[in-house]
Order: C-alpha cells, then sequence, then structure tokens
C-alpha cells in the first residue's frame, strides 16, 4: 500500500487541518472534531457528518448555499453523538438546526441522540435520512437502503432552501421530498484500500465488477462478467429507472412532544416526460475522462425512456477512497428544485 499519509491513527485530523487551510472561512475543532462557517443570521443551519473516506462527502460541501457544518469520523466509521452535539450548539443561529443522515446504522443511531441532546438544551432540531441507494434492501451497515451520492443533491437543494429563508419545517419537508423523488445506484470494478488495513477490502477478477456495490465497499446484489460501458451502464440504469415502488417506516422527531414518531413514508415512481437531474458519481479511482463515457450512455438510455435530463453533475462527489467505480443518481426534479439547484453555491468541492 502506497498512500499520501502519515501514521494511520493520524489521517483524520491532518486531512482536516489541510482543508481548513485551504479554504480560510473555514473553521475546525479538533475535540471532538467537526468543521463549520458562519452563516447569515436569521437562517437554518445544516449538519451532516459520517466516516472519512468519501470525500468530499461531507467537509467539501461545507459553504454559502450548502451545508454549515459536519462532523467526520474515522475512515469508514460514524462519528460520535459528542461530535453532533457539539457542532449543532456551534452553529445554532436560533433558526433550528436540521441533521442531514445517510442510512447507516451507526449514523442514526449517534445522529438521534444528538438531536435528543440539543432537544434537551432548548434548542430547535430536525433530521432527514437519506436511503437512496435502490441496490439493496438491508446491506452490511444498515437497516434499509443505504444512503449514497444522493446526499450531494439533499444538501444542495436543501442549503439553497435554509439560504433562501426556509423555516426548519419547510427545510425538513424539502429534504423529505428530494430523497423519495432521488435513486442511485453503484458498481465496482476495483476495490478499495483503507489505510488501516493496507490491502483491498474485496477481491474481484478481471473480468468482474460488484454490481451494486455499497460506499464501503460493502456488497451489492451480484457479480457480473464484465464486457463493456455501454452493456454496464444499461444494466445500471434498469435497476434505477424500472424499480419497484418502496414503502418504509420512518423515525421523525417529535418536535413538541420531544420523542420520535413512526411515520409510513413511499419512494416517489419515475415516469416518463418528466424533468430529471442526473449525477454520475465517480468512486475515488475512475478517470473522469471514463465517467464521461458513462454520462454518454447514461443520457441515451434517459432520452430512450422520456426522461428529460435538465441539469447534470459529472465527477467525484460521493466517493470510496480510491474505488475505481461508478454510480448513477436521477432526480425527478420539479420547478422549485430547479430553481433551487441552480441558486448560488461556493464550497471547497463545487461552485457556481
Amino acid at each position: 500500500m502506497k498512500k499520501l499519509i502519515n501514521q494511520v491513527d493520524d489521517v483524520v485530523l491532518q486531512q482536516m487541518e489541510g482543508l481548513a487551510l485551504s479554504r480560510p472561512e473555514l473553521k475546525a475543532n479538533y475535540e471532538p472534531r467537526y468543521m463549520w462557517h458562519e452563516e447569515t443570521p436569521g437562517q437554518v443551519a445544516l449538519v451532516s457528518g459520517g466516516g472519512c473516506g468519501h470525500e468530499p462527502l461531507h467537509a467539501g460541501f461545507i459553504g454559502k448555499g450548502m451545508l454549515t457544518g459536519a462532523c467526520p469520523g474515522e475512515v469508514f466509521t460514524s462519528p460520535t453523538p459528542d461530535q453532533m452535539y457539539e457542532c449543532g450548539n456551534q452553529v445554532n443561529t436560533g433558526e433550528g438546526v436540521l441533521f442531514i443522515i445517510k442510512n447507516y446504522t451507526g449514523d442514526v443511531l449517534n445522529f438521534e441522540t444528538a438531536v435528543e441532546l440539543l432537544h434537551t438544551d432548548g434548542i430547535k432540531v430536525g433530521s432527514v435520512l437519506v436511503d437512496d441507494d435502490v441496490a439493496v434492501k438491508d446491506s452490511l451497515y444498515t437497516a434499509g437502503r443505504r444512503g449514497v451520492a444522493g446526499t450531494v443533491l439533499v444538501e444542495k437543494l436543501v442549503g439553497a432552501a435554509a439560504n433562501k429563508g426556509y423555516s426548519l419545517e419547510q427545510c425538513e419537508a424539502l429534504a423529505r421530498r428530494v430523497n423519495n423523488h432521488c435513486r442511485s445506484f453503484g458498481v465496482a470494478l476495483n476495490a478499495c484500500v483503507v489505510p488501516a488495513a493496507g490491502k483491498p477490502s474485496f477481491v474481484l477478477e478481471d473480468d468482474e465488477v460488484e454490481f451494486g456495490v455499497g460506499i464501503h465497499g460493502e456488497p451489492g446484489i451480484k457479480r457480473v462478467k464484465y464486457t463493456d460501458v455501454d452493456t454496464l451502464v444499461d444494466e445500471m440504469f434498469a435497476e434505477v429507472a424500472e424499480n419497484t415502488p418502496y414503502q418504509r417506516t420512518l423515525r421523525i422527531w417529535n418536535r413538541d412532544e420531544g420523542e420520535w414518531d413512526e411515520v409510513e413514508s413511499s419512494i416517489e415512481p419515475f415516469a416518463a416526460e418528466h424533468d430529471y437531474i442526473v449525477m454520475v458519481n465517480g468512486m475515488g479511482g475512475t478517470p473522469t475522462s471514463e465517467l464521461y463515457g458513462v454520462y454518454r450512455r447514461l443520457a441515451h438510455n434517459c432520452e430512450q425512456a422520456g426522461f428529460r435530463i435538465v441539469r447534470n453533475m459529472v465527477g467525484n462527489f460521493c466517493t470510496s477512497l480510491d474505488m475505481e467505480g461508478v454510480s448513477i443518481t436521477l432526480l425527478k426534479a420539479d420547478k422549485e428544485m430547479l430553481e433551487l439547484f441552480d441558486a448560488p453555491v461556493d464550497t471547497a468541492a463545487i461552485k457556481w
């Protein structure tokens, strides 16, 4: 293993230091670890987080029009409740704090604990779960679908909404609507190398791909023979476009009662003759040129299905260290979502 690191134990700390030095408007706290920037007073603060290794998710999306703060855990390891609690206190402007949580068991448990602690302190707080991965219903890390690259679109759109003055309740409702209109699917050509392990997290034959891989290298639906990019993208698109409606029970924080309510929620079905925001996301080790090859075929598939691509993103947004692979994300968008997508954003990872 050759990595641009010093000691394994210092990876997260030193990478946080580097990001803070590169973006002077960012602030970092190192014990417990979280990063933030000063939001405009009077707007809802957005906080996300998770294990490192998925950069630029999440700290790379801190900035105007997106996240207010982020809590980095160790590589592929959930941050702890004290990180989330302290970060929530730091960024609270009085209008409320909204946690955006990828659906992994450790993240969910720890963020929920932070919600309860902040509520006890009298801070208005809420949470939204992202579970856009249609590959598997249950995985090694999660109960229910995983939260993957669709998280980026949730953070972008809700960040723009907060910047426009949406209330905490409006931001929560928007985040759930975006998530319910969003689906993702990923594949791996080769595994990533976790620094602490020093070897690939799984082994694929030269002609194999992991079909439906998770962003921690979790198994997907199956291992399939690889032939060419067009065939692979066709199969990925079919999984996303033809996925059957998905009903699940969500835990939603009841601020009035100070308890969790269980609410049934459904994923929005896809349909032709609608507008879509499309993301082709690299897993960290895939050349950008190859991502455009994926987008070429995905655009063809969308045209054949009657899905109107009105916005797109191609690049590395939600990675898995140095994994060779790609995911596709489709968001069935409405006028409000498109306006929020187009709103200005200024972060380390994206700016327009």
